[in-house]
């Protein structure tokens, strides 16, 4: 008989996996890709015939440094932006991993979770080797569920005396930034705009969640010594950006040139970011093979748009803790 193990979002959250944990897992995983320990395939989409109210993606990935022989995933996700009308989050996700040696099922999962932390602790690796380790004001646009993962980890790496929150509904920026503020000593300030968030700040992150093109982060508001992050699905920024950094980094050149959203997806269809103009994989810094931040005052880029194998990484470490702890469900497959 093949067994399943079940878990629930319910049962993730009482494993006590915290933010370290989490950001030393995505660090790792990042460091195994640079070293070519990694195999995915860049995320594919459905669409559903829905009116373009959402759509799905798929993130297929295998990590061979996990385990024994190795462990291989696929998620799910479906990003649906008018959730919130229904009192849904606009990210929910499934994951399942497999023995590699097999393809036995291994676990189902809740994967939102891990979809949330894994993007703000890929932003916090990114930052730990990219932003100026001084950086002291952070300006964040989005409230959406992997905000808070943003800004919470951010927070943990710096010594940041103000973070500056934003998103276009202001109930929703106030509650993001009252929830913030009860987890950190840092002063938290909800603006009206992202040109306030942004304005002199150390390191911009954009994480909104636009239907259509429109440039919030614009290039006069990236200063000398920046650290900037775009990684919204539809782009929010200004053409020219690139034209400024100094230095743009990626999760993966093969991810970033495939399908049909990202933040910086009319730069890549219009050559603007091209394999000439790109530094570096943040594998290759991670793993030491590329340096990162160099000089003060280098404005430096770093666009993620979520690997496949940081949703592996974390499924594995939740497995294990609830192989420890006898959390979930067991399920029988056959």
């Amino acid at each position: 008989m093949i067994q399943i193990r079940f878990l629930s979002g319910g049962d993730i959250d009482g494993l006590g996996i915290t933010s370290t944990d989490v950001i030393a897992a995505v660090e790792s995983v990042v460091d195994a890709h640079g070293r070519g320990h990694t195999v995915f395939e860049p995320r594919t989409h459905l669409v559903p015939d829905n009116g373009g109210v959402g759509h799905f993606n798929i993130l297929r990935g295998h990590v061979s440094t996990l385990g024994e022989h190795g462990l291989s995933g696929v998620k799910v996700v479906g990003d649906f932006v008018p959730n919130y009308q229904k009192g849904l989050p606009s990210e929910l996700a499934l994951m399942t991993v497999y023995d590699p040696t097999t393809g036995v099922p291994l676990a189902i999962m809740d994967a939102t979770l891990i979809t949330e932390v894994r993007t703000g602790a890929m932003t916090a690796v990114g930052a730990k080797h990219l932003a100026r380790p001084d950086s002291r004001i952070l300006g964040h646009v989005g409230a959406r569920g992997t905000a808070f993962a943003n800004v919470t980890m951010l927070d943990s790496l710096f010594p940041l005396e103000e973070i500056r929150v934003t998103s276009r509904r202001p109930e929703s920026r106030e509650a993001f930034a009252a929830r913030l503020r009860e987890v950190t000593d840092t002063p938290v300030r909800a603006v009206a705009t992202a040109e306030e968030a942004f304005d002199q700040a150390d390191i911009l992150v954009e994480a909104s969640r636009l239907e259509e093109p429109t440039p919030l982060l614009r290039t006069a508001s990236v200063k000398p010594g920046a650290f900037v992050v775009p990684y919204g699905t539809i782009s929010a920024v200004e053409l020219d950006l690139l034209d400024v950094m100094d230095k743009v980094v990626v999760d993966d050149w093969r991810e970033s040139r495939s399908g049909r959203f990202g933040a910086l997806r009319a730069h890549v269809d219009t050559g603007r970011l091209s394999e000439d103009t790109l530094y570096a994989q943040i594998g290759e810094i991670v793993s030491g093979a590329m340096p990162g931040r160099e000089h003060p005052d280098e404005r430096i880029l770093f666009w993620h748009r979520g690997l496949s194998i940081l949703d592996v990484a974390l499924a594995h470490l939740i497995l294990t803790r609830a192989e420890t702890a006898s959390a979930g469900t067991i399920l029988d497959y056959r």
